[in-house]
Parts: structure tokens; sequence; C-alpha cells
């Protein structure tokens, strides 16, 4: 099983908003914002955060693909 973000990048597009600026109003580090992109998984904390920013829900967010 797999972690896609693209339900975020997405998510960022419809609300005209950069990666950067989301990582600054969220209070995400770099390599939160660079763990994103890759698709890697990152803390839960993270993904709170992002949704609280964004006034999301998780599966807004991550999306768990099976192999």
């Amino acid at each position: 099983m797999r972690i896609s973000y693209n339900n975020l990048f997405k998510l960022l597009i419809d609300k005209n908003m950069k990666k950067t600026e989301l990582a600054k109003y969220a209070g995400l580090t770099p390599s939160t914002l660079a763990r994103l992109s890759k698709n890697e998984p990152v803390s839960l904390e993270s993904i709170c955060k992002i949704c609280s920013c964004l006034n999301c829900q998780i599966q807004d967010v991550v999306e768990l693909i099976n192999d």
C-alpha cells in the first residue's frame, strides 16, 4: 500500500495556493514539504495542520492506494 497526496495538490490548485504558502500558513518544515512532494509518509500532526489550514478533512489530503 502506498500513500498519495494528489488530493492535496488538487485542492491547492483549486484554492490557488502554492505549496510554499501552505507550508508557511500551516507551519510545516521544508523537509515535510519535500516528503509530501515525494508521496512519502508524514506525521499525523502535519496532516492535521494541513487540514486545519485548508479547512478540510483527512481524506481531502491523503489517499491510500493498494498495489
